[in-house]
């Protein structure tokens, strides 16, 4: 299998209170791609990290870690952030991620296509990767909440979904 191009040479920090799930990140990251993955199971170090280094892309659970804090500061350094979710796999959990700045929010789930939505995160623009996130992110929840589920925030999804379609969708040269 050839190495990720979009994914060469790039630093990446990737936030999980569960080691083996910082392992699968790295195994995923290692087999696709050259890059350099930094790891934190705590908050503090994470933090620590943001504040060290320039990273290309930051991967954050939001349970254990206090992710949607890390997602502040990684947002205020500039850095593009990815929430990643098991336990907080919830419409509240999404909307805060959006509301946050976030670039996209996958279920821990779908971990084993993590590299090509890595890809798309840096690839595309923040329309276009929101649109491919929501597509996904939907059928999941439509399953789990019902597809009324967007009922409560109404107002929110609709002007969201206006913003992304009022954009371009397009690639990032």
């Amino acid at each position: 299998m050839p190495k990720s191009e979009v994914l060469s040479e790039k630093l990446i920090l990737a936030v999980d209170d569960e080691e083996d799930v910082l392992e699968i990140i790295e195994e995923e990251l290692t087999d696709a791609a050259d890059c350099t993955l930094h790891k934190s199971t705590t908050f503090e170090r994470a933090q620590q990290y943001l504040v060290s280094y320039t990273y290309d892309l930051v991967i954050l659970d939001i349970m254990g870690v206090r992710g949607f804090d890390l997602l502040q500061i990684a947002n205020n350094a500039g850095f593009p952030v990815v929430m990643l979710t098991a336990h907080a796999f919830t419409p509240e959990a999404l909307k805060k991620s959006i509301d946050l700045g976030a670039r996209a929010y996958l279920p821990k789930e779908k971990l084993g296509s993590l590299v090509p939505f890595l890809e798309d995160v840096l690839r595309l623009n923040y329309s276009s990767v929101w649109s491919k996130a929501l597509d996904q992110v939907a059928t999941l929840f439509n399953k789990k909440f019902g597809s009324d589920w967007r009922k409560s925030e109404q107002e929110f999804w609709d002007d969201f979904e206006k913003k992304l379609t009022v954009e371009e969708a397009a690639i990032i040269k």
